[in-house]
């Protein structure tokens, strides 16, 4: 279950110690405005720690180290382009000259300081999302948040004193040489090595590249320097100062792109509408602001967006692809229809499955099955030697199962859980169609199989309580009912009325009483419910 708040009400000490506590294995992504950082976790220990805007460290800590020369880091660079810490870290082990145990060492420095980095958010919102990593290969490091708590307050307190002297990371300073050439006290080595850089070309945030430091040790002993009276203030760094408008909308969008893949869409659709702002024209901006109102559910809105965009005559097959999804969440089905057709047009030679099985699936809501299957058929193809992925599966045991054809159906929904074994929707079409086909007992071998991929789905429990209730196994069907209501309280009216139903066998008259009572608010109209309540109540004016 994703877990949100706001850093103002709750900061990241409590939220990792939280995480920690509940032993939680996934995501936490942290957002403020125009920045963006993760932090994951297995089983409550974090394994990896990254910031948007900030850059890698782990390259040049590994070189200033003497674990790998200059020349064959620029190589491995050339080879692999940019990637995260994690992933240099897992590919640099896999060389044979290099020392585990020390890049082991360097990138839990890493980790650990972009921790501390992400203490002094506390403005902001975040966002735990759960992971299954059972199929992952084991993290590089493991450490307990309990073990950073301490460091990472220090540094924020120490922070705040030196944020007065050092309140940005584009500011520029230069060394006074009569100060330094006069001074008495001695320096640490970063001191002395920043007095060789500091010439008021180099922001602060560039002496953090140049030294490969981090934040805290450069602001530290700049602070220092500071202080002292050894260097001084100069200005600001002309580049962050007079960044050109697409430098700008870039930034935008990188972010807007990190936002939008993690989850956290009101972020994402904030930094989309600024590159709107610098450039109107912005495809990019505009397909993802489409796609940020459909997950919200605001199809009209998201229709407006790719219609617009459809409108150009070089528009790419994606846009009509989802406009045809926004006409068939709107009812629109030849709007539909005509917006994926078009998206097959325009790919060409290259299509795209997913198209072809979104037309299947329209073809399947038009009462069309032999047609669906036709359209399955070629998106099967399109796969190539790829299997499909488990949305074929879904729709063409629909197609089956229509078409009267229950044992292909069946094959084929065996097939994809054989595929796609973490798939509930699948288990749950194949426990219909063996309850159908008088095999009931299999069927509820099958969501409970279901339920091991997805414990906290209150559609699969609903289901399971069903087929418990027709089977007169009341007692299993209370608990599954139960635990569905647990979940999703207002479900629906059928669930109350079965567990009013059970708890009138049990001779629990109260609380027949209030689940029936439940069900109407939930359905007004349920005759079922309203004529069992009647019964209850005159029974009660009898007695």
């Amino acid at each position: 279950m994703a877990i949100r708040g706001n850093l103002s009400e709750a900061n990241l000490a409590d939220v990792l110690q939280l995480l920690a506590l509940g032993q939680k294995t996934g995501c936490l992504n942290i957002a403020r405005d125009g920045n963006f950082g993760t932090v994951h976790f297995v089983d409550g220990r974090i394994v990896h720690a990254g910031v948007f805007n900030r850059p890698d460290r782990l390259g040049e800590r590994v070189v200033r180290e003497g674990l790998l020369g200059p020349e064959a880091w620029a190589r491995l660079r050339a080879q692999v382009g940019a990637v995260d810490d994690r992933t240099l870290a897992a590919l640099l082990l896999q060389r044979d000259d290099m020392d585990a145990e020390r890049l082991c060492s360097e990138y839990r420095a890493v980790v650990e300081e972009t921790v501390y980095h992400l203490f002094g958010w506390t403005q902001g919102t975040f966002t735990f999302a759960p992971l299954d990593v059972s199929d992952a290969d084991p993290p590089i490091v493991s450490l307990s948040p309990d073990a950073l708590l301490l460091e990472g307050a220090r540094r924020v307190d120490e922070w705040t004193v030196i944020a007065r002297k050092i309140p940005s990371l584009d500011l520029l300073f230069e060394t006074d040489p009569v100060r330094v050439q006069q001074r008495e006290a001695s320096l640490s080595p970063l001191q002395d090595r920043l007095l060789t850089l500091l010439d008021g070309t180099l922001d602060v945030q560039g002496l953090i590249d140049r030294t490969g430091e981090g934040e805290y040790e450069v602001g530290k002993a700049l602070y220092g320097l500071i202080t002292a009276g050894f260097v001084q203030r100069v200005g600001r760094s002309i580049e962050r100062a007079h960044s050109t408008p697409d430098l700008q909308r870039a930034e935008h969008r990188k972010l807007g792109l990190a936002f939008y893949q993690s989850g956290l869409y009101d972020d994402a659709a904030r930094e989309f509408r600024r590159v709107l702002a610098l450039n109107a024209q912005d495809d990019e901006a505009q397909f993802h602001l489409g796609l940020i109102l459909a997950r919200r559910g605001e199809w009209q809105d998201a229709m407006a967006q790719w219609g617009a965009m459809a409108r150009q005559p070089d528009a790419p097959a994606s846009v009509f692809h989802n406009l045809g999804s926004a006409c068939d969440a709107l009812g629109d089905l030849e709007g539909a229809r005509h917006a994926y057709d078009e998206a097959a047009r325009r790919r060409g030679d290259s299509p795209d499955p997913r198209t072809a099985l979104m037309r299947a699936m329209l073809a399947l809501r038009c009462g069309r099955p032999d047609e669906a299957e036709t359209l399955l058929g070629t998106a099967r193809t399109h796969w190539r030697a790829r299997q499909p992925d488990a949305a074929w599966y879904h729709v063409a045991g629909l197609a089956a199962a229509l078409a009267g054809r229950e044992d292909h159906a069946i094959a084929l929904l065996e097939e994809g859980i054989a595929l796609h074994p973490r798939a509930v929707a699948l288990y749950n079409n194949l426990a219909v169609l063996q309850e159908q086909s008088g095999r009931a007992e299999l069927a509820a071998h099958t969501l409970e199989h279901a339920l091991l991929q997805d414990p906290d789905s209150p559609h699969l429990h609903k289901n399971l309580g069903d087929y418990h209730y027709r089977a007169q196994r009341y007692d299993e069907a209370f608990d599954a009912l139960a635990r569905t209501v647990r979940l999703a309280p207002d479900h629906g009216p059928d669930v109350y009325l079965k567990l009013g139903n059970i708890h009138y066998r049990r001779g629990a008259l109260p609380e027949a009483r209030a689940a029936w009572e439940h069900a109407l608010r939930l359905d007004p109209a349920h005759p079922i419910a309203r004529s069992n309540l009647v019964s209850l109540l005159q029974a009660a004016q009898v007695a």
